[in-house]
Formats: structure tokens, sequence, C-alpha cells
């Protein structure tokens, strides 16, 4: 099984959903899970709801500090914004590939709620593809 640490700053929605998605589309052979480097402690509604909207469970997934996984070796760390992958990480020994996919924060957009769903939805979709072209 390979181990996969998806990164953000503050683990709420992008990472969220990249960690659902890999646990949910490629669970034969990857375990994914998240953190971030200045974690919020909550998950966004909004991401909840579009993994939902998927047909994806999301209901135990938890916002956390990357210190968590300070230690552990990992097949794949994946970046999923800009902050993070800039910042100086804990360290995860071994060999591992290291991805960055910058993404848009979904969490920052304001406005009307159909501009927020379709930045999620957005970020979601994104992801999605990245996940099914890097984990075939």
């Amino acid at each position: 099984m390979n181990k996969v640490l998806v990164l953000c700053t503050g683990n709420s929605c992008r990472s969220i959903m990249a960690e659902a998605l890999i646990n949910q589309f490629r669970s034969d052979h990857y375990h994914a899970v998240s953190a971030g480097s200045s974690p919020t402690g909550f998950v966004h509604p909004k991401a909840v709801e579009t993994l939902q909207r998927h047909g994806i469970e999301a209901g135990h997934y938890e916002s956390k500090s990357w210190d968590v996984f300070a230690g552990q070796s990992f097949d794949y760390v994946i970046t999923v914004c800009d902050a993070a992958a800039n910042e100086i990480c804990p360290v995860f020994p071994g060999a591992y590939v290291k991805l960055h996919w910058s993404l848009v924060d979904p969490a920052r957009i304001l406005g009307a709620e159909a501009d927020v769903n379709a930045a999620f939805e957005a970020a979601y979709m994104i992801l999605k593809e990245k996940i099914q072209e890097t984990f075939t």
C-alpha cells in the first residue's frame, strides 16, 4: 500500500478533498492523509458538501497539523497550494515523490453562493483530474 500525504496551509479544503478523492478512487493501492502548516482546526463545510454531492463520504476527515506526520515515511508528498510548497516541511524520511499542484483556495472566494459553489466544484474537478493522471 502506497502512502500519500497531501499538504496545504489550512488543511480545510483542497488537501481534505484530495485525501478523500485518493481514498475513494484508489484505495486498492494508495492510502492518503492530509495536513496543514497552520491548520484551521475545521473542515470547510463547502468542501464536505462538494464531496458529498459527488458521492464521497466526507464525515470523518479533520484539519490537523503536519507535525502529526513528522518522522513518518510516505511514497508521495503532494502540496496543493503555493504557500505550503514554499514552506519548510517537517522531515519525512525515505525517498518519496514530491508533487506540487497549485490550486486557488476556494475558501477565499467571497460573494454569491453560486460563485463560492463554483470555486469548490472547480477545485474538486482539478483534483480529481490530477489524481486520475497521477495514480493510474
